[in-house]
């Protein structure tokens, strides 16, 4: 076959793409192993969760990492003591005797001088670090030329200072060795399988996930199986969430013969009537895999169980069914209560608004209406029925107040009726308007030029009625006491100087008079005729109108000032004097 190449292609670029083209070619083949590609190792040991195996056959030390990180590893690091003892032990159990064993050690291209490089002499393992605790070199460091790479290192019998041991060598990375150490690392491990039985013919066979095989292990990786002849059991070993430490089973669930590892029970595995068997404690039970157990949960009483009631079925034991107050309903766990929405059922329960509960509801009004024995009904006039003799006045929605006419007010002991009121000294009278010489006056008052209501003063005439001092109110009178009469300063009729003095004596607690709320009339002095009384009180009644009358009809304009002083100057009394003429005024 015939090559042409594109004109100006340097020399070297050719000779560089035909070697990487010739390695590819020949780098299965390098490896000297059958096919497939996957070699068996010659040996291995697993300490913990770190297994070593040997594997013979030429091959480069590129062949051989190839080979090791295919079974998820690589070339073997030797930082211990330890891990050079498992290289002893490793061929010792080999027969092959070929002198040249990669591990993972090499030196990167270049030269460099190793005098104070450390124990690695500038050499790196494969796992890109140079950390060890032990080395071995073949050539003592004194008697070693500064090296160029790229080198890589196997182990020798033949060149060791020392019987028995391996010393490191530096050989070229293209060359062969007779073979090479791969290192595996794993999560988990098992123990080997404990075999109670005692006939000879047991044998257990083990294999690893990079393919060593065999009956002697200290530690099987997890992914491991291993094959009990002849009881024809197959276990895995496999790794459990949380534990350094694998275990063996298997997909099947139950037990499997009792002699190897109880069966895989975690308690305890009978296998008298010829079934294996997995049993478990009183408080626990079997698992679905039939060989785990776990505790069961005490039984709890049914009112522990459902949130509202709990009602036990008599006749299946253990069993019970859940029930919730009137207004919930059962969840889907059938334990729980959840509260019933009342307001959206249909019809609705309620005539206008519904608000709901928890396990309830209730029916509210709209605005202008009331609820009356559960319905709602339209609000009355609050002024509906009432008995206002004049007018009647809505307060909010449910009360009122009577009102009167201008120039009358309620009267307090009856507030539905109307009498006239005035506080001033002169008001308009009250006059029919179909009959206007027929006019009313308050209590107190005279009519005056047919239409006015006048005050009638009667402190200008009150003939003894007050024994000190008078004060006119519109409509009514006062008595005040002096300073040196009881009750000294207070409104009363009788101001006595000698209750003073018997206070003074410490007599006893002085006496209050009353206060009059209208013209209050004399008592009399002495034992009288009744006819004669009769006589004077007409004749003496007659006389005092007709004066008063004349009195108040000349004092209208001369004393309207004075009055209004006398009025302002009053006490708070004289605003609430409230009376009504029902007659004509008498004259």
């Amino acid at each position: 076959m015939r090559l042409s190449f594109p004109p100006g292609l340097h020399a070297a670029c050719l000779g560089s793409m035909l070697r990487v083209l010739l390695l590819g070619m020949l780098a299965p083949a390098g490896l000297g192993l059958p096919v497939p590609t996957d070699p068996q190792p010659r040996g291995s040991q697993c300490i913990e969760h770190d297994c070593f195996a040997l594997f013979r056959g030429p091959a480069t030390f590129f062949a051989a990492s190839q080979v090791c990180e295919r079974l998820q590893g690589h070339l073997m690091t030797v930082r211990s003591s330890v891990a050079a003892d498992v290289i002893s032990l490793l061929l010792s159990g080999d027969s092959d005797n070929g002198p040249n064993l990669w591990i993972g050690l090499q030196f990167p291209p270049g030269c460099n001088d190793t005098g104070h490089l450390g124990p690695l002499r500038g050499f790196q393992w494969v796992t890109g670090d140079n950390s060890t605790s032990y080395s071995r070199w073949a050539q003592p460091l004194e008697a070693q030329t500064p090296i160029c790479g790229p080198l890589c290192v196997v182990v020798s019998a033949v060149r060791s200072p020392a019987p028995g041991e391996q010393a490191w060598e530096e050989q070229q990375c293209a060359a062969e060795a007779e073979g090479f150490f791969c290192e595996f690392r794993f999560a988990a491990s098992c123990r080997p399988l404990v075999v109670e039985s005692r006939a000879a013919e047991v044998s257990v066979t083990y294999s690893t996930p990079f393919g060593a095989r065999g009956a002697d292990f200290q530690a099987l990786p997890e992914g491991s199986s291993a094959a009990v002849a002849p009881f024809g059991v197959e276990l895995v070993c496999l790794a459990v969430a949380g534990e350094l430490e694998a275990r063996w089973g298997r997909q099947a669930p139950g037990a499997w013969d009792c002699s190897v590892e109880n069966g895989g029970c975690e308690h305890s595995c009978n296998q008298s009537a010829g079934m294996p068997h997995c049993c478990c404690l009183g408080d626990s039970a079997l698992q679905e895999d039939g060989r785990s157990c776990a505790t069961v949960p005490a039984k709890r009483p049914c009112e522990e169980l459902c949130e509202h009631h709990c009602v036990s079925n008599p006749e299946v034991p253990g069993s019970y069914t859940c029930m919730c107050e009137t207004g919930y309903q059962l969840a889907a766990d059938q334990h729980r209560c959840e509260d019933v929405d009342d307001c959206l059922q249909l019809p609705s329960l309620c005539s206008q608004r519904c608000v709901n509960t928890q396990g309830g509801f209730k029916c509210h009004c709209h605005p202008g209406y009331q609820m009356v024995d559960g319905e709602c009904v339209e609000l009355l006039d609050p002024c509906f029925g009432t008995n206002c003799e004049y007018q009647c006045q809505p307060v909010g929605q449910t009360d009122f107040r009577c009102i009167c006419a201008e120039g009358f007010a309620p009267n307090p002991k009856h507030p539905h009726r109307c009498e006239m009121f005035c506080n001033q000294t002169s008001c308009p009278a009250d006059c029919d308007p179909n009959n206007p010489d027929r006019c009313q006056c308050p209590d107190g008052y005279i009519l005056d030029e047919g239409f006015m209501c006048t005050d009638i003063d009667e402190c200008d005439n009150n003939n003894g009625e007050c024994s000190q001092e008078c004060r006119n109110l519109p409509g009514s009178f006062q008595c005040l006491c002096g300073p040196d009469s009881a009750p000294a300063g207070q409104a009363g009729t009788d101001c006595d100087t000698s209750k003073v003095r018997v206070e003074e004596e410490g007599s006893g607690e002085p006496s209050v008079s009353s206060t009059p709320a209208a013209t209050l009339s004399p008592s009399p002095t002495g034992p009288v005729h009744s006819g004669v009384l009769i006589g004077i009180s007409s004749a003496s009644l007659s006389l005092v109108v007709a004066l008063l009358a004349l009195l108040c009809h000349l004092r209208k304009s001369q004393g309207a000032t004075r009055a209004e002083l006398e009025y302002k100057c009053g006490s708070p009394a004289k605003e609430v004097v409230l009376h009504q003429v029902r007659t004509p005024q008498k004259l």
